[in-house]
This record gives structure tokens, sequence and C-alpha cells, in this order.
């Protein structure tokens, strides 16, 4: 199947070739991935001018959903049968791009999560305590809005089919993209599963969670994942 990789990068200099490096040597190239540099402040977009790499660059940083979306909006345009959201910043394991691809290929569902928490013996990184809480929670909510267990909410290592391609192309949350597409998709009847992968602590650069923005998140994302539950 054609397959894409969408990397979103926000000031990511530290990481972004080394990242893209990795996927070339696994894949020998076959499969095709586009960084979507959400108006890095930093070298980010010269580092993928210098080194011939495939991007998009947005004038405004759009944040991690309107970066996101812009991928979709670019596998679905081009005729990807397969869209991998893939992070910038080291944490995401080339290796498990087969398995987060697998239950598609094989028609046993329409969205895949790569989850640290499913077998948690398959990561040694599992996060901070706080935003394990706040994982939990979440998790907790979308069961109870949906009766769907999804173990890692938050994960940006997904993996979704032709059909929720032209979903997230035409419309995208950008509030708190994972959770909320997630519980979107599965509201409308589409099969979402997971396979456990391991993940890695960022290799550089700073992320934009911080403490105390993790109770903050947690109680928003649980508000919209409500309000989304009870439109659709």
């Amino acid at each position: 199947m054609k397959t894409l990789l969408i990397i979103p990068a926000y000031n990511e200099e530290e990481n972004i070739l080394n990242t893209c490096n990795k996927i070339k040597e696994l894949n020998n190239n076959e499969i095709d991935f586009i960084v979507i540099n959400d108006g890095s402040k930093d070298n980010t977009l010269k580092i993928l001018k210098e080194n011939n790499l495939n991007h998009i660059s947005l004038i405004n940083n759009l944040g991690i959903g309107g970066a996101v979306q812009t991928g979709y909006k670019y596998a679905y345009e081009n005729g990807y049968d397969i869209a991998i959201q893939f992070d910038g910043d080291g944490q995401h394991d080339v290796n498990y791009i087969p398995n987060i691809c697998k239950p598609i290929i094989e028609g046993q569902a329409n969205m895949v999560i790569g989850t640290r928490y499913l077998d948690k013996n398959s990561s040694k990184f599992q996060s901070t305590f706080m935003r394990r809480f706040g994982s939990n929670v979440i998790s907790l909510f979308i069961k109870i809005c949906t009766k769907k267990k999804i173990t890692d909410p938050t994960s940006g290592f997904r993996a979704v089919d032709k059909k929720i391609i032209e979903e997230f192309a035409k419309e995208y949350p950008t509030e708190y993209p994972e959770p909320e597409s997630t519980v979107c998709m599965i509201c409308k009847g589409y099969n979402v599963t997971e396979v456990p992968v391991s993940m890695n602590e960022r290799q550089g650069g700073t992320s934009s969670i911080r403490f105390w923005k993790s109770a903050d998140y947690m109680i928003k994302v649980v508000l919209a994942i409500i309000i989304d539950s009870m439109r659709k």
C-alpha cells in the first residue's frame, strides 16, 4: 500500500535530520514522508532545505492539529492508502512502523494507535507520573463516552486508512487533536485499535508540555471528549 509518514515539526533543529535519516535507513526510501514545518523560528527550515528533505513550510504556526491536517490534506490529494503521524523529536521508533500498519493492511482496523501502555514491557520510557495520570483519566472518559478502551489516547504515533485520511483532510480538531479525533472516529463507527510500541525520550530540544500544563490539559481534553461524544 502507498504509505506516507506525516512529521509535524516546530523548532526541531536538533532532531529533524536524525529522524528523517532513520526513516530512510529503515525503509530504503520505500515509504514516503513529508515534514510539516509549523512556522519554526529556529533552523528547522534551513536543515530541511539543505538536506533536500520533502517538506511543506507553513508561514504561521498552526499548532499540532493544523500541521498534521496539512499532512492529511497532502496524503488525500496524492492518493495515499495509509498515513502515519510520526513525531519529529525522536520519540517514536521507526522499527514499529510495520507493526502499526499491519492491522490496516490486513483489513482489521481503520485507525491504529501505537501505545506504550498496552504492554508496558515493550517500552522502557513511560513518561512522567503526571502525564501518565492524565492519560489514564482521559482514557477513562473515552471509555465512558464511547465504550471503547484506549490506553494511550494522546499518542501521536498513529496510522489511518484511506477512508480516515479523507475524513481528516476535510475536518480535524485543532485544540486536542489526538484524543478528540480518536473519539470522533469511534463515534462514526470506524474500527480503532492499538498495538504496543516502544517510545524514546525526546532526543533534544524542549517539550511544549510542562508539569503545570498537564492538569489543565487533562481537564480541557475531558470536557472536549464529552462534548464531541454528545455531538456525534
